[in-house]
């Protein structure tokens, strides 16, 4: 009998609406989504579409308006800020598409402190983080120094300090050019297969995504599958 794959994030009936002057703002209209371990999924959609909404509902940044997330069988809303805060420290990681990293922090520095957050500084733990993304070599630069896309596979790394078992991203590669753009997407599939982590990843670049194994399509607040494939649960076991 084949084993079926861990699920980590559920979200149920979802929606998520604004006041506007023209009146109630829909974003979000009752949509569902799961995210399995060791999962590798992209949400497409416009610019504006509620993408970067929908991620920050599922990482407990923001509430729904209706419906409900689940985080390992555990309904965020029973969280208080700090235990949410602990989830995303330690179980959730982010990656932006601003990097959002520390200017006056090392690039180490900055890659460690999500550990420190938690208490337990793990030096060389971020150092292997920085071999993964292959920045080891800039560990003592400044992000000022960093190009775009080192700044990016910095964030990447400060993600996966804590070794979270999901990580959302919202644009990883949308102030990025093209090649420095498929590169990070490589290393991102190269992590997944490599240490198992699930990746959830919002974009409008359509292309990059075509060739993964999970794509929904975000339209009118609402989540539509274009391609899903079972997750390879063999390799977890």
């Amino acid at each position: 009998m084949s084993k079926e794959p861990h699920e980590l994030l559920n979200g149920y009936n979802l929606s998520k609406s604004f006041d506007s002057p023209a009146g109630e703002l829909k974003i979000l209209k009752g949509l569902d989504f799961t995210v399995h371990q060791g999962e590798m999924a992209f949400i497409l959609g416009r610019s504006g579409s509620g993408k970067s909404t929908l991620l920050n509902i599922l990482g407990g940044l923001d509430q729904p308006s209706d419906g409900k997330v689940l985080f390992e069988g555990k309904d965020l809303a029973d969280f208080n800020e700090k235990e949410l805060a602990g989830i995303r420290n330690t179980r959730i990681g982010y990656i932006f598409q601003f990097y959002h990293l520390l200017p006056e922090l090392t690039v180490f520095e900055n890659v460690l402190l999500p550990s420190i957050i938690l208490g337990r500084p793990n030096h060389s733990w971020a150092r292997d983080c920085l071999r993964k993304v292959q920045l080891y070599s800039r560990a003592e630069h400044y992000p000022a120094e960093l190009s775009g896309g080192e700044k990016q596979r910095a964030a990447i790394a400060r993600a996966l300090v804590n070794q979270p078992s999901v990580v959302l991203c919202d644009e990883p590669t949308g102030n990025l050019d093209e090649d420095t753009a498929s590169g990070v997407f490589s290393l991102l599939a190269e992590l997944n297969q490599r240490d198992g982590q699930a990746f959830v990843i919002v974009t409008h670049d359509q292309p990059l995504a075509a060739s993964h194994e999970t794509v929904y399509r975000l339209i009118d607040g609402v989540l539509l599958p274009e391609r899903q494939r079972p997750v390879d649960v063999e390799r977890f076991s």
